[in-house]
């Protein structure tokens, strides 16, 4: 059966292969969710989805260049042709599908998390922090919390460190290595909370040869183990893996 699915996915990668072979793809992302994608000290995007990305236009036969955007435009930014994929840490929703189109997964459901100063803060009626259009801030604004939602990952933990809320609720591989680089200044609250469908590449819905290249390039590398790999590589021995 696993090869089967793979000769489908190489038939459908190799059919797919002229539709961009004379134009430049352009991948957009934030470069500001680390271990995601961040811009590295040469001002480059970097990070687990950089390496995901140009191995998928490599074995599209693609040639592809990155664009960084602010989170609060990524979408509106790639419907409005900037760019030609999302890449970025975006979780797959049915919200979001009705405006765009996602390939499969590339990193499977993970778990979001809460982070306060200590581990009895309020997250159920106190102020919680959240970054704009996101899963989190969604889910939040649906609990018995209090939203307070910033533009930028950054600007959510800043706001606990400085007071303005009690906790902040992001992706939980963002928050790991806050809490253990904070020497105990902060400490994850309660039980982890599962949302979305995993993390896939966002295109517009007219794009479907695109977005069809991308599909079949993905499921390569779930199937010879190179994407687990990177998984493992960027977000360690305990992350869920295809």
């Amino acid at each position: 059966m696993k090869k089967l699915i793979l000769t489908t996915a190489t038939l459908a990668l190799t059919a797919g292969m002229g539709l961009a072979q004379d134009q430049t793809v352009r991948l957009g992302t934030e470069g500001a969710y680390p271990p995601y994608n961040f811009l590295n000290d040469k001002g480059e995007v970097d990070g687990f989805e950089r390496e995901v990305g140009d191995e998928l236009c490599t074995r599209a036969e693609l040639t592809c260049e990155w664009v960084t955007t602010d989170w609060d435009g990524i979408i509106p930014n790639l419907v409005s042709g900037n760019y030609d994929a999302i890449i970025a840490g975006m979780s797959i929703t049915p919200e979001r599908a009705e405006v765009i189109s996602f390939t499969q997964n590339y990193m499977p459901p993970a778990a979001s998390a809460f982070v306060g100063l200590t581990e009895d803060a309020d997250v159920e009626n106190g102020v919680v922090a959240a970054q704009a259009s996101t899963i989190q801030a969604g889910y939040v604004a649906q609990s018995g919390a209090a939203l307070l939602e910033f533009a930028t990952p950054e600007e959510t933990v800043a706001s606990v460190r400085n007071g303005e809320a009690d906790a902040v609720f992001a992706d939980k591989d963002y928050l790991v290595p806050l809490v253990e680089e904070s020497g105990g200044s902060l400490a994850f609250v309660g039980e982890d909370v599962q949302l979305g469908g995993g993390i896939g590449m966002g295109l517009r819905q007219t794009d479907t040869e695109l977005r069809d290249t991308f599909d079949a390039a993905i499921q390569t590398m779930k199937d010879d183990g190179t994407l687990n790999a990177l998984i493992l590589k960027w977000f360690g021995e305990d992350a869920a893996t295809f």
